[in-house]
C-alpha cells in the first residue's frame, strides 16, 4: 500500500507531462495510457483550433513558392528552352538542308535525330562542370551578398542543377546512340544492296579515287559489318567508351551507393575525364558527311539526283558529287568550361598543399571526433564548409564537413561522425595515434545557404543529429556578437530546433548552449534565442528519470535550463506559432537534415507564408554539399 501511494502521488504530480512511460507496475502502466490519451487529445484540440484562414489553399501555396523561386524557375525554363531550340534547329537543318540530301538517301531521318541530339549533348556537356566549380559559386555568392535573396537562390541548387544536366545528357545520349545504330545498319545495308539504287551508288563512291573527298559511306566493303565499323572507327570507339563511362558515373551516383559506398561513387565519378576526352575527339573521324559547296554548284541534288546513273558519263551530264566530313565541334563547346574547371582544381590543389596545424582533437559521445585546426590565411563565414583529406587513409578522397567554429575564433573546427569506412578509419587513426597527429589537408571554405542567416529578421534553425554543425557556427558567432555589442546585427529572433536519436549527441554542444543561456540572461535578452531539444529514441527508464526530476532547475539529460522534449516537433503548430508571433517579418528557415524532413518543412513554409508581401514570409533553405 505504501508503494502504491507513492506511485499515486508521483503520477498525480506529473499528469501533465507528455511521453512518459512507466513500466514498473501494472497500475503505473494503466495510468500512463490515460495520460498519453489526454496529451494527444489536447494536441488534436489545439490543431483543430487553428482557423481555416491560416492554412492557405493550393493556389496561394503555389503563389508563395513562385514568389520565392521565380529566378530559379526562370533559369530552369530558359535551360529547357535552349535544349528544345537547339534540338529543333539542328533537326530541321539536317532534315531539310540540300548539303545533306544525299546523306539522307542512305540514313533517312535517323541522321537528323543523331545530329540534333549531338548538339544538345555538346550544350549540356558544357554546362555539367559549371555547378561543381565551388570557388566560382562562392565568389558569386560573395558578390551577391547584398543582392535580393531571390537572386542568390539559384546558387543554393547547384547540385540539383548538376543532376538535371546529367539526366539530360543521359536522355540525349540514348537518342544519339539509338540513331547511330540505325545509321550504321543502313550504311551496311546500302553497301550490300546490289540493286542499283541511289543509296547503293552513293555507297560505292570509293575512298581510293583521285578525289579523296568523293566517298559518302564509311563502310567500303559488303563484308564489313556494322559492329566491325563501330569498333574500328574513331567516332564509334570513342562513342562506346564515353557511353560506358557515362553509365558507370550515373549508376554509381545513386543515393544508396553514394551514402553507403562513397568511395565507389568518388572514384567512379572521376571517369568524367574519360568522357570529356572522348567527347572532344569523337568527331575527328568525320563519318557524317555533307556535299561540298563547290559540288553543290556543279551538281545540285534537285537537278542531278534522278539522273545518278549518268553521272560523269557524258560531257553534259551532272558531275559526281563530292563530300566532306563534318568538322568536329564538341571541343568548341567544352573548351571554356574545361579551362575554368582546370583553374578551379589548380586553386584547390594549391590551397590543399598549405600546412594545417591540428591544435586539438576531442572525442565526443556517439563516436564524434572534433578537430580544431589553424591554417595561414584561412578566413571563413558562418555556415561554410571545407573539404578534408587524410593522406594516410586515402590520397585521393576528399570529404565535405561543415565548420562548427565561429569567424571570430582564432581556429576553425569540424565535428566528424562515424558514417562510413573513411570516417571510421579517420576516427580510429586519431584514437590510435594521439601524437604525432596524422596529417590533414584542407580545401575551402566554400559558401552555403547558412551564410544568409543574419540577413533575416527572424531565423529558424533546424538540425537533425550531426546536422546541427552549421548552426553551432551561427550560435557561436551570435555569442561573440553579443560579447562585442555588435549593433549591426539585423536578426531580432532565433528559433533553434535540435532533433537527436540518442541523449549522448546533446553533449556535443552543451557548453555552447549553456554559455548562450547565461549570456542572454545577463544581457536581459532571454527572448532572443528560443531553442528546443527533441529526443526521438528513448525508453521507459529515460522518460521516467526525466519525469521524476522535472521540477529541477536544469534538465537531467542535458544540464540545460530548457527541458528536453520526447518525440518529434509538430511543425504545423510550430510554424503557426511563429507566424502569429511575427506577423510582418521575413523568416528564414534553415535545415541541415534528411530529405523527408526537408519536404515537410518546405510545405510548411509555403503554407504559412502570406501572399501579401507586407505580411509574414517564410523562406526555406537547405544545406547541400
Amino acid at each position: 500500500m505504501f508503494t502504491f501511494s507513492i506511485l499515486e502521488l508521483i503520477l498525480h504530480r506529473y499528469r501533465k507531462i507528455a511521453f512518459i512511460r512507466f513500466f514498473n507496475s501494472v497500475t503505473a502502466v494503466c495510468r500512463l495510457i490515460n495520460l498519453v490519451k489526454e496529451v494527444f487529445t489536447k494536441r488534436a484540440r489545439s490543431r483543430s483550433h487553428i482557423a481555416p484562414t491560416e492554412v492557405p489553399n493550393l493556389d496561394s501555396t503555389m503563389g508563395n513558392w513562385l514568389a520565392s523561386h521565380w529566378l530559379s524557375v526562370l533559369f530552369l525554363v530558359s535551360w529547357l528552352g535552349l535544349n528544345m531550340f537547339l534540338f529543333v534547329y539542328a533537326f530541321l537543318n539536317y532534315e531539310q538542308s540540300d548539303k545533306y540530301y544525299y546523306t539522307r538517301q542512305i540514313l533517312g531521318t535517323a541522321l537528323a535525330f543523331a545530329r540534333a541530339s549531338a548538339f544538345c549533348l555538346n550544350f549540356n556537356s558544357m554546362m555539367i562542370l559549371i555547378p561543381v566549380c565551388r570557388n566560382l559559386l562562392s565568389f558569386l555568392r560573395g558578390t551577391c551578398s547584398f543582392c535580393n535573396r531571390s537572386l542568390r537562390k539559384p546558387l543554393d541548387h547547384n547540385l540539383l542543377f548538376h543532376k538535371l544536366v546529367a539526366y539530360m545528357i543521359c536522355i540525349f545520349t540514348a537518342i544519339h546512340v539509338i540513331a547511330h545504330l540505325f545509321n550504321f545498319e543502313r550504311y551496311s545495308r546500302s553497301q550490300q544492296a546490289m540493286d542499283g539504287s541511289l543509296a547503293f551508288v552513293l555507297s560505292n563512291l570509293s575512298r581510293h579515287e583521285k578525289e579523296k573527298d568523293s566517298w559518302l559511306n564509311p563502310i567500303q566493303s559488303p563484308n564489313t559489318t556494322a559492329m566491325h565499323a563501330t569498333f574500328t572507327s574513331v567516332a564509334g570507339l570513342t562513342g562506346v567508351i564515353a557511353t560506358t563511362a557515362l553509365v558507370l558515373m550515373v549508376t554509381s551516383a545513386m543515393e544508396f551507393i553514394r551514402r553507403n559506398y562513397f568511395e565507389l561513387f568518388w572514384y567512379t565519378h572521376h571517369l568524367f575525364i574519360v568522357y570529356i576526352i572522348c567527347l572532344g575527339i569523337h568527331g575527328l573521324g568525320g563519318i557524317v558527311r555533307r556535299q561540298t559547296e563547290e559540288s553543290l554548284g556543279e551538281s545540285h541534288p534537285h537537278n542531278c539526283s534522278k539522273s545518278f546513273l549518268e553521272w560523269d558519263k557524258y560531257e553534259w551530264s551532272c558531275r559526281r558529287p563530292h563530300f566532306v566530313g563534318h568538322p568536329p565541334e564538341s571541343w568548341k563547346w567544352i573548351l571554356a568550361p574545361i579551362a575554368l574547371y582546370i583553374f578551379e582544381r589548380t586553386l584547390r590543389f594549391y590551397r590543399s598543399q598549405q600546412k594545417v596545424v591540428i591544435t586539438k582533437a576531442v572525442m565526443h559521445p556517439s563516436k564524434v571526433l572534433e578537430l580544431q585546426m589553424c591554417k595561414r590565411g584561412f578566413s571563413m563565414e558562418v555556415g561554410q564548409y571545407i573539404f578534408v583529406n587524410c593522406p594516410s587513409i586515402s590520397f585521393l578522397e576528399w570529404h565535405p564537413f561543415t565548420l562548427t567554429s565561429a569567424p571570430e575564433e582564432e581556429f576553425f573546427s569540424i565535428h566528424i561522425r562515424a558514417a562510413g569506412d573513411w570516417t571510421e578509419n579517420l576516427i580510429r587513426t586519431f584514437e590510435q595515434r594521439p601524437s604525432p597527429m596524422p596529417r590533414i589537408a584542407v580545401d575551402g571554405p566554400f559558401g552555403t545557404v547558412s551564410e544568409d542567416v543574419f540577413q533575416y529578421e527572424v531565423a529558424v534553425l533546424i538540425g537533425a543529429g550531426i546536422g546541427v554543425t552549421p548552426f553551432a557556427s551561427i550560435l557561436k558567432s551570435i555569442w561573440y556578437k553579443f560579447q562585442r555589442a555588435d549593433h549591426k546585427l539585423k536578426t531580432q529572433k532565433i528559433y533553434f530546433y535540435w532533433i537527436c536519436r540518442e541523449t549522448g549527441a546533446f553533449a556535443w554542444f552543451n557548453n555552447l548552449l549553456n554559455s548562450l543561456e547565461q549570456e542572454m540572461e545577463e544581457l536581459g535578452k532571454m527572448d532572443f534565442l528560443n531553442y528546443r531539444l527533441f529526443l526521438t529514441d528513448w525508453d521507459s527508464d529515460i522518460a521516467g528519470h526525466a519525469a521524476l526530476n522535472f521540477d529541477k532547475a536544469t534538465d537531467v539529460l542535458t544540464g540545460l535550463k530548457q527541458k528536453t522534449s520526447f518525440g518529434r516537433p509538430m511543425w504545423d503548430n510550430e510554424f503557426s506559432r511563429i507566424a502569429a508571433a511575427h506577423p510582418k517579418s521575413v523568416v528564414g528557415v534553415f535545415l541541415c537534415g534528411p530529405r523527408t524532413l526537408a519536404k515537410s518543412l518546405r510545405k510548411c513554409c509555403q503554407r504559412y507564408s502570406s501572399l501579401d508581401p507586407r505580411k509574414v514570409q517564410f523562406y526555406f533553405n537547405k544545406e547541400t554539399f
